[in-house]
């Protein structure tokens, strides 16, 4: 079952605020995590690790970086292709975006199982354990290789909106 972005964040900056973090989902069950000084974890997932996922962590890295959000971003992909697409690298250095990933990998059971935010991004995860934390499908952000512009808004729009929310979340009353 798929969580609110609300919910996600509200976890996730609970995290960033330096609390403990209620890991599992109500529907997910589960424990929550003692308090650390260990930044939370956002792995972005696409199937081949190499557009989509991409994208998504270098405007989160940044936006995050941006909005004081300490965050520790991940790519990654189910069937990794074996290099980034060159339009995407190209967009990303042209927009003055660093490439956040040269060769793209695939993700593991504990790169998921250690997350506390999962960005499914058109990707398959029955295969993988669930994250400590939250997963969020992003299956409606189209592909770039049949449109690349809206691929590249429906992201971006997408990764800002949940910067935001999570930096409202942070700024919230307790």
């Amino acid at each position: 079952m798929m969580t609110s972005r609300r919910t996600v964040a509200a976890v996730i900056a609970v995290g960033l605020c330096g609390t403990a973090v209620a890991v599992a989902a109500a529907a997910q069950g589960g424990a929550t995590r003692a308090p650390s000084q260990k930044a939370p974890t956002v792995l972005f997932m696409c199937p081949h690790g190499a557009a989509k996922s991409v994208l998504a962590s270098a405007y989160f890295q940044r936006a995050a970086k941006e909005r004081g959000l300490n965050v520790v971003v991940k790519s990654a992909g189910t069937e990794p292709d074996p290099a980034v697409a060159p339009a995407v690298a190209a967009h990303l250095k042209k927009n003055g975006y660093a490439v956040p990933v040269v060769t793209p990998v695939r993700a593991t059971a504990d790169d998921v199982a250690s997350a506390d935010l999962v960005v499914s991004i058109g990707c398959d995860l029955s295969g993988y354990p669930a994250p400590r934390g939250k997963t969020v499908d992003w299956s409606d952000v189209p592909a770039p290789s049949q449109n690349f512009a809206l691929a590249d808004a429906a992201i971006k729009q997408k990764v800002l909106a949940l910067v935001e929310e999570l930096v409202r979340q942070r700024a919230a009353p307790r």
